[in-house]
Protein backbone atom coordinates (compact mmCIF):
# COMPACT_ATOMS: atom_id res chain seq x y z
CA UNK A 1 0.00 0.00 0.00
CA UNK A 2 1.35 3.59 -0.49
CA UNK A 3 0.03 6.55 1.33
CA UNK A 4 0.07 10.16 0.31
CA UNK A 5 0.51 13.46 1.85
CA UNK A 6 -0.23 16.37 0.51
CA UNK A 7 0.65 19.90 0.97
CA UNK A 8 0.71 23.48 -0.65
CA UNK A 9 -3.07 24.78 -0.15
CA UNK A 10 -4.46 28.06 0.71
CA UNK A 11 -5.89 31.07 0.49
CA UNK A 12 -5.09 32.93 -2.77
CA UNK A 13 -6.43 36.27 -4.92
CA UNK A 14 -7.34 36.01 -8.28
CA UNK A 15 -4.07 35.80 -10.85
CA UNK A 16 -1.92 34.57 -7.67
CA UNK A 17 0.28 31.58 -7.74
CA UNK A 18 0.02 28.27 -5.01
CA UNK A 19 2.15 25.03 -5.28
CA UNK A 20 1.05 21.59 -3.88
CA UNK A 21 3.03 19.07 -3.25
CA UNK A 22 2.29 15.01 -2.72
CA UNK A 23 5.20 12.57 -1.06
CA UNK A 24 4.45 9.16 -1.65
CA UNK A 25 5.69 6.40 1.14
CA UNK A 26 5.43 2.71 0.97
CA UNK A 27 8.03 0.18 0.22
CA UNK A 28 8.28 -2.21 -2.96
CA UNK A 29 5.03 -0.93 -4.70
CA UNK A 30 5.54 0.14 -8.36
CA UNK A 31 3.86 3.62 -8.89
CA UNK A 32 2.12 4.54 -12.20
CA UNK A 33 0.64 7.27 -12.43
CA UNK A 34 0.56 10.40 -9.83
CA UNK A 35 -1.95 13.46 -10.52
CA UNK A 36 -4.83 15.48 -8.82
CA UNK A 37 -8.05 15.45 -8.99
CA UNK A 38 -10.58 18.31 -7.56
CA UNK A 39 -14.10 18.72 -6.15
CA UNK A 40 -15.57 21.92 -5.90
CA UNK A 41 -19.09 21.89 -3.52
CA UNK A 42 -22.22 20.12 -5.09
CA UNK A 43 -19.71 19.02 -7.93
CA UNK A 44 -18.47 15.99 -9.12
CA UNK A 45 -14.55 15.45 -8.95
CA UNK A 46 -13.15 16.27 -11.81
CA UNK A 47 -9.18 15.33 -13.03
CA UNK A 48 -7.08 18.51 -12.84
CA UNK A 49 -3.70 16.99 -14.26
CA UNK A 50 -1.49 13.74 -14.52
CA UNK A 51 1.84 12.47 -15.03
CA UNK A 52 2.93 8.93 -16.01
CA UNK A 53 5.97 6.94 -15.04
CA UNK A 54 7.28 7.98 -18.61
CA UNK A 55 6.71 11.21 -17.94
CA UNK A 56 3.52 11.47 -20.06
CA UNK A 57 1.47 14.18 -18.66
CA UNK A 58 -2.09 15.11 -19.61
CA UNK A 59 -4.02 18.57 -17.96
CA UNK A 60 -7.60 19.04 -18.44
CA UNK A 61 -8.78 21.86 -20.83
CA UNK A 62 -9.68 24.58 -18.19
CA UNK A 63 -6.01 24.35 -16.40
CA UNK A 64 -4.50 24.16 -19.84
CA UNK A 65 -1.39 26.39 -19.74
CA UNK A 66 -1.64 27.77 -16.26
CA UNK A 67 -0.98 24.59 -14.23
CA UNK A 68 2.41 22.45 -15.00
CA UNK A 69 2.79 18.95 -12.98
CA UNK A 70 6.00 17.73 -12.49
CA UNK A 71 7.93 15.32 -10.58
CA UNK A 72 10.79 14.02 -8.89
CA UNK A 73 13.60 11.25 -10.00
CA UNK A 74 12.65 8.98 -7.96
CA UNK A 75 8.70 9.03 -8.78
CA UNK A 76 7.30 9.41 -5.18
CA UNK A 77 7.08 12.88 -5.05
CA UNK A 78 4.48 15.53 -7.67
CA UNK A 79 4.01 18.88 -7.87
CA UNK A 80 1.34 20.84 -9.27
CA UNK A 81 2.72 24.71 -9.54
CA UNK A 82 -0.76 26.96 -9.95
CA UNK A 83 -0.38 30.19 -12.16
CA UNK A 84 -3.41 32.74 -12.67
CA UNK A 85 -5.60 30.95 -10.15
CA UNK A 86 -9.11 31.95 -11.03
CA UNK A 87 -12.32 32.05 -8.12
CA UNK A 88 -13.83 28.79 -10.45
CA UNK A 89 -10.39 27.15 -9.37
CA UNK A 90 -11.94 26.85 -5.72
CA UNK A 91 -11.88 23.13 -4.49
CA UNK A 92 -10.33 20.77 -2.40
CA UNK A 93 -7.39 19.25 -4.59
CA UNK A 94 -6.71 15.23 -4.28
CA UNK A 95 -3.77 13.60 -4.95
CA UNK A 96 -3.96 10.19 -5.98
CA UNK A 97 -1.37 7.40 -7.31
CA UNK A 98 -2.13 4.51 -10.03
CA UNK A 99 -0.68 1.31 -8.67
CA UNK A 100 -0.62 -2.16 -9.78
CA UNK A 101 -3.71 -4.15 -10.10
CA UNK A 102 -5.78 -1.33 -10.83
CA UNK A 103 -5.50 0.47 -7.24
CA UNK A 104 -5.27 3.74 -6.24
CA UNK A 105 -3.97 5.54 -3.28
CA UNK A 106 -5.41 8.49 -2.56
CA UNK A 107 -4.29 11.70 -0.67
CA UNK A 108 -6.43 13.53 2.30
CA UNK A 109 -7.00 16.18 0.02
CA UNK A 110 -5.71 20.18 0.67
CA UNK A 111 -8.00 23.01 0.16
CA UNK A 112 -7.98 25.55 -2.74
CA UNK A 113 -9.27 28.99 -2.43
CA UNK A 114 -9.01 31.74 -5.09
CA UNK A 115 -11.05 35.12 -3.91
CA UNK A 116 -10.41 38.63 -3.59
Amino acid sequence: QVQLVESGGGVVQPGGSLRLSCVASGRGVSIYAMGWYRQAPGSQRELVASIGVGANINYADFVKGRFTISRNKAFNTAYLQMDNLKPEDTAVYYCYARLPAATTSWGQGTQVTVSS
